[in-house]
Formats: structure tokens, C-alpha cells, sequence
């Protein structure tokens, strides 16, 4: 390594071999998702705006390589520079070839490049190890195979740069060449990284020009899709930054008419505190002894695996407490992961394309939740899970904002199965149980949100609670069956328990599993199945359309606990207009506003399109002209999530 010695003619070995090499897997993931491309004409467009977009990655890592090649001499100094920017350049055509391999198994899990949910994912290494190795071997094995082999292939392009004739060091360039030379580097790679010749630089919506959301990740290379949500992460106001500008006044007022019903009784949504735009006094639909209320949310469970809603066989328990429930036909997740779930049932708080409020900083404390009111109204306050809850950064999240007790892992009693998750539905579902008839022996109302893992890939779960095991064990469907399983078995305790005449039960998923879908916004997998049953809660089928964000202030309603709280979703014990129905839908960086009628989707720096669609699939694209007001209210709830996050206007507090 003492004698290696780098030249320009080395570095750009690196950038023809990594355009190549870039180039060719964008060709292999084009072959592959063929069918979702249309024509050969798409197929030159994403290969040629391909190439664009590598180098403005090629540029980002070998800009300064390249310079400090021209100026390098030889001595101690620059010895330990040839060595640096060797080990640089070799580390950055690594990584590039590592996240290209890395994106077949990623696209299969997200239909999409690896984005934000990849670094996500990276924060947790234990957890993430302990599921990759569980469930994917093989792409184990073909990362590290990647890695070394991306090093050795890298060292032998710096070995073939020393060993060539052409080193700086047997023919140095006068002062005047060496500067010639860098000014030229200098204004290629500007152009290079620039990329444009607009006012902004290079951004993915310059090359976007499909309605199908993989096709558009294939015109990027993985790399820069993961930096650029690296960059995007910075900003926690970035709706204004994607969606479009707006008066903060004219977002409050979109907002708070959407939110708004025709009632005058009591006042019953009358707005109590200028500070908090959306803070109004709700009035609880029953008028009784409060009840309990408890929240089973189940992982990555949509409505296409549910028989009852019309979908795969694989939840006989689900669909039995479907005819004995409150029933959602269309209710609609707000996203495709945990924490949009929790954040959405926890606290009625609506989407936007920042990270959930689970995660940000300004939300640990002081957020609103349904837990902090119910604190306040003398509840016990409970979060349930069968892992670790550090994970996701729930721990801190609940703690900071109305949950006294986190019931995890490392507090279980006696687990009897622990996978890559932690442990078992079964196991999960015997604690609550536990706890439920603890705290109801207290005489004080408890809430208490219980949260599943046995349907999350690798798909681990114990033997016992299927009679039948369909084709290879860890699939997708048996785990969703696993999981029917135990929460029947634990629906059964439930109803000769202590707590079942008291307690206002909802059952409802996070989010689908593998959203995926050649439309914007594939909003046939963000329908999930939603019922609320227990004390005092008659069956019904209800076919409105609703959204996650509309359960948190039913079930304040349903247990007795009125007061201000500054949710936007409905109280859907009362009537809801079917021109006020609404679900929010954020897809990645897409923004969906789902009306009965439309459904209006906002991308990151382009203009709204408006689709009809039949409940499942997105339509036609329709004329905008006649759609101004619709975009503009849509347009204001995208916004909201960021200017009421920014500005702290969905704060816990009574006026």
C-alpha cells in the first residue's frame, strides 16, 4: 500500500468502470420489471436520464479525487495522500456497487429504490441483523460476496493506475497544465453534479415521467436515491419544499373546514384556542362511566388478506369479529410503516413526507396524544410489545407523551417463542391479557395499546396455534394465519374475562405489507381492516370512507371522554357528509388526498394530477381546471403536517 500511487488516468478508471457497471444493473432491473415499462422508448429514456444521474454521483465522490491527483508529488506527505484518496475511491466504487446489489431484495420488499426506509432501517442493527439473517441468507450472502469483490476489483484498478506508464510521477505537468487541467475538472464536475441548468440543482422530479413510482426509482442508481433522502432528512418543513407554497392562514382555514361538521349543539366542535388552530371542544358520544379502551394494532396487515373485506382467505378469526363488530369497509391506512401507524392511532395526527412524529425531536414531549388526555381524565396508560421498544424510538415517544407503563420484552414473563422480533403474538397477547385483569382489579380505567410482530419478515412463529401449515413455513400468509390464530385465541380470553364488559376494543392495522403497485400511489394496499367491538358496541357494517386519523377521537367518543384536543379526524359516531369523507395517503414522497370521487396526488416539485378510481385502483387522469378548489384544500392538508409540527400547534394543551 506504501508504493501505491494514484493519477488522473486511475480516477477516471473508476468513473467509466462505475457508469458501466451502474448502467448495466439499471439495464438488469429494466429486463426484470419489464412488464412495467412501456415500450422501448421508456426503456431509452430511463438508460440515457440513468447515465445523468450517475454522474452527479460519479461526481459527488471523484470530484476531489480528481483534483488532488493532479497536485500530488512524491514524498512522505504525499504518500499518505496517494493512500487516502486511494482508499477513498476504492470505499466510494464499494458502496456504489454494494447499494445496486442491495436493491433487488429492497424493490421486492417496497416496490421501489432504497430510500428513506433503508437508513431507517440502519439506525437498528441488531434488530435488522437478526431478521436478514433469519430470512435472507441469500442476499447475505450476495452482499458480502459484493463487497469483496467490489474491493478487490477496486484495488486492482488503483494496482493498474501504479503500474501504468502514464503516472504523474514519470511525467509531471508544469504548473500552467496542472492548473489547466484542474480548472477543467473543476467546471465538469460543477456540470456533473449540477446537472442542470435551471435555478436548482438536480433533483429526481427532473427526471420523473412515469405515473408508476418503481419505474421513475429506476431512472436513479440506489446511491443517490439514499443520499438524497439523506439530504431530505435535514429538513423537517420539507412539504413546503415538494408540495408547493401556501399562506400559513389559508392552510389553517383549508384544514379547519375540512375538519369541520355542520353541528352547533353544545358547540360541540367549536375552536377554544388561537395558539392551537385546530383545538376544539368534542363532546363524547356516550355520557357514561368511562370505559376502557384498548388498541390492537396488527403489523402489516391490509385488507387484500382478509376475507371479510374481500380479500385472501387467511383470517377466519378477524372475519368472525367482523360479523360481531363495528366494521370499516373502506378504512385506509395514512402510510407504510409502524410508526405512521402509531402515530396516526395514537395521536390522530395526519401524514405529511417527513418522518413520523415517533421520531422527530420536536415531538418527545408535549405532543398531543390520546393517552395524555386520558392520563389526565385518571387513566392507567400502557404501551405492549413483543420486542424491544427502543426500536423505532417508541420508548421515548410514548414516555414523553401519556404512557406510564411500556410493557416489552425484556418484562415478559416466561415467553415460550422469541424470534428476530422478539416474541410471539401468543406471547404478546398472554401479557396483555395478564395485565388487563391486573389493571382492571385497580377499579380505574386503563388504556392500552398493544402492538403485534409475528406477521414481519423473516415470518417467525411457534408451533402450536396452526393445525395446518401451508407450503414452506415461513411465508407471508402462514405468519398472517399465525397471527389470526393468536389474537382468536386471545379474543376467546378476553370474553370471560374481568375487563370485557368495560372495555371498547379496536383491532386495526399499521399498514399493509409490500405496498407496492404500479400506480402514484398504489391505494389498494393502504386499505386495512378496522373494528371496534366490547362493551356496549352494537354490529354494524359502516361503508364510509375513513382514515386511521379518525379512531382516536371515535374512541375518546365511545369511552365516555369529551374535552380539547387538536385532532382533524372525524367522530365517526356522528354523521359524517359524504363530501367530507377523506383518507390521507403518503406513499414514499407522494401525497394522496382519497375522496370518494378522486383521488388527488401532490409529487415532490411537480403539479397536482387528479384520477378517478374505483375504490381500488387508480383510473383516469382527469382535466385539472375544473379541480382548483379540491387541489387547493388537498394542497393545505399536505401542508399541515409541517407547519403544525414546526410551529408546535398540536401540542397537549387545555385551554
Amino acid at each position: 500500500m506504501s508504493t501505491v500511487t494514484l493519477n488522473l488516468k486511475t480516477i477516471l478508471r473508476f468513473i467509466l468502470s462505475t457508469l458501466i457497471i451502474l448502467s448495466l444493473f439499471r439495464l438488469g432491473f429494466l429486463v426484470y420489471f419489464f412488464d412495467r415499462v412501456n415500450g422501448l422508448s421508456d426503456i431509452l429514456y430511463v438508460l440515457i436520464q440513468g447515465l445523468r444521474v450517475d454522474l452527479v454521483v460519479a461526481g459527488y465522490f471523484f470530484l476531489i479525487p480528481a483534483l488532488i491527483s493532479i497536485w500530488l508529488k512524491q514524498g512522505a506527505l504525499s504518500k499518505f495522500l496517494h493512500i487516502t484518496v486511494a482508499i477513498w475511491v476504492v470505499f466510494s466504487f464499494t458502496i456504489i456497487i454494494f447499494m445496486e446489489v442491495a436493491t433487488p431484495e429492497f424493490i421486492h420488499e417496497y416496490d421501489v429504490r432504497p430510500n428513506r426506509i433503508f437508513l431507517d432501517y440502519l439506525i437498528y442493527p441488531k434488530e435488522v441483523f437478526a431478521m436478514l439473517w433469519e430470512g435472507y441468507k441469500p442476499a447475505i450472502f450476495m452482499g458480502v460476496s459484493s463487497l469483496i469483490i467490489a474491493v478487490v476489483v477496486g484495488f486492482r484498478l488503483v494496482k493498474s493506475g501504479h503500474n501504468s506508464k502514464t503516472t504523474l510521477s514519470n511525467k509531471p505537468l508544469s504548473l500552467s497544465k496542472k492548473i489547466g487541467v484542474s480548472v477543467c475538472i473543476l467546471l465538469l464536475g460543477f456540470m456533473a453534479i449540477r446537472s442542470s441548468v435551471q435555478h436548482r440543482p438536480f433533483n429526481p422530479s427532473m427526471v420523473y415521467f412515469s405515473n408508476d413510482n418503481l419505474v421513475n426509482s429506476l431512472v436513479l442508481n440506489s446511491t443517490f436515491s439514499v443520499l438524497f433522502a439523506m439530504y431530505n432528512t435535514r429538513s423537517e418543513q420539507s412539504a413546503f419544499e415538494l408540495y408547493g407554497k401556501m399562506d400559513e392562514q389559508e392552510i389553517i382555514a383549508g384544514v379547519q373546514q375540512t375538519a369541520s361538521l355542520d353541528l352547533t349543539e353544545n358547540n360541540v366542535f367549536e375552536m377554544t384556542n388561537p395558539s392551537i388552530p385546530t383545538q376544539r371542544n368534542h363532546k363524547a358520544s356516550y355520557q357514561g362511566k368511562p370505559k376502557n379502551i384498548v388498541i390492537l394494532l396488527q403489523e402489516s396487515l391490509g385488507a387484500r388478506h382478509v376475507g371479510g373485506l374481500g380479500g385472501s382467505d387467511l383470517t377466519p378469526n378477524i372475519d368472525k369479529l367482523l360479523d360481531e363488530s363495528w366494521n370499516f369497509k373502506q378504512a385506509y391506512a395514512t402510510g407504510t410503516r409502524s410508526v405512521r401507524g402509531i402515530e396516526a392511532v395514537f395521536t390522530g395526527f395526519s401524514p405529511g413526507p417527513s418522518r413520523s412524529v415517533v421520531k422527530l425531536s420536536k415531538s418527545q414531549t408535549g405532543f398531543f396524544s390520546i393517552a395524555s388526555l386520558l392520563k389526565r381524565h385518571g387513566y392507567q396508560t400502557q404501551f405492549i410489545y413483543g420486542g424491544e421498544s427502543h426500536f423505532d424510538n417508541m420508548k421515548s415517544f410514548f414516555l414523553g407523551n401519556g404512557i406510564d407503563d411500556i410493557h416489552d420484552l425484556p418484562t415478559f414473563t416466561d415467553p415460550q417463542f422469541i424470534g428476530s422480533w422478539g416474541a410471539s403474538d401468543e406471547d404478546l397477547y398472554n401479557e396483555a391479557h395478564h395485565e388487563f385483569e391486573r389493571m382492571q382489579a385497580q377499579n380505574q380505567p386503563f388504556f392500552s395499546l398493544v402492538f403485534t410482530s409475528s406477521n414481519h419478515t423473516p415470518f417467525e412463529f411457534p408451533d402450536g396455534c396452526l393445525m395446518d401449515i401451508e407450503t414452506e413455513r415461513q411465508t407471508m400468509a402462514n405468519a398472517i394465519r399465525y397471527s389470526d390464530c393468536a389474537l382468536g385465541k386471545f379474543i376467546s380470553k378476553a370474553k370471560a374475562s374481568s375487563y370485557w364488559d368495560n372495555t371498547i376494543f379496536l383491532v386495526i392495522a399499521d399498514h399493509d405489507s409490500r405496498t407496492i403497485g404500479s400506480d402514484l400511489v398504489p391505494m389498494q394496499h393502504f386499505r386495512i381492516p378496522a373494528l371496534i367491538f366490547g362493551a356496549g358496541i352494537a354490529s354494524r357494517e359502516d361503508d364510509r370512507l375513513v382514515s386511521q386519523i379518525d379512531f382516536a377521537p371515535t374512541l375518546l367518543s365511545l369511552s365516555g371522554n369529551s374535552g380539547v384536543n387538536p385532532m382533524i379526524g372525524f367522530d365517526l359516531t356522528l354523521d359524517v357528509p359524504l363530501e367530507k369523507q377523506r383518507a390521507m395517503l403518503q406513499y414514499n414522497e407522494n401525497f394522496a388526498w382519497l375522496s370518494p370521487q378522486n383521488i388527488i396526488i401532490f409529487q415532490p416539485n411537480l403539479a397536482a394530477k387528479v384520477f378517478t378510481h374505483d375504490g381500488q385502483h387508480i383510473l383516469a387522469e382527469v382535466n385539472t381546471d375544473n379541480s382548483q378548489d379540491k387541489i387547493k384544500t388537498a394542497l393545505a392538508n399536505s401542508l399541515w403536517s409541517s407547519l403544525a409540527y414546526m410551529k408546535g400547534y398540536y401540542r397537549d394543551e387545555i385551554n
